[in-house]
């Protein structure tokens, strides 16, 4: 059975942003900056989160940074790269968390026993 226009709020309302990268903006919005700790937090695996974190890149969404030598020396490990949200990055986060609410209203009694 389909709803009359939902599909269609939800294709032309909910953006390029899926529920992964709506994950990953909350975790960058949390504090959680590299990938090993968005893979913690969210519990989703690095060929889930890695190329997520690309892709958020690339629509500009996210920044990244490499720490530098001495920094992951002086903490002997490998270097991190640090992500973190844009401007565009918290403003999409805000918007998305909007609407995916707005869809679930839709279903009020979905995922409830």
């Amino acid at each position: 059975m389909r709803l009359a226009g939902v599909s269609d709020y939800v294709d032309t309302h909910m953006g390029a942003l899926s529920y992964t990268g709506l994950f990953v903006l909350q975790a960058l919005a949390q504090g959680h900056r590299f990938g090993f700790d968005i893979m913690d937090v969210t519990r989703l695996p690095s060929g889930t989160i890695y190329p997520a974190l690309r892709r958020l890149e690339t629509l500009g969404l996210v920044r990244s940074d490499w720490e530098t030598d001495k920094e992951a020396r002086d903490n002997a490990r490998p270097r991190r790269r640090y992500y973190e949200l844009t401007k565009p990055g918290r403003a999409q986060l805000v918007e998305a968390e909007s609407r995916y609410r707005a869809v679930a209203k839709l279903f009020p009694n979905r995922g409830r026993t």
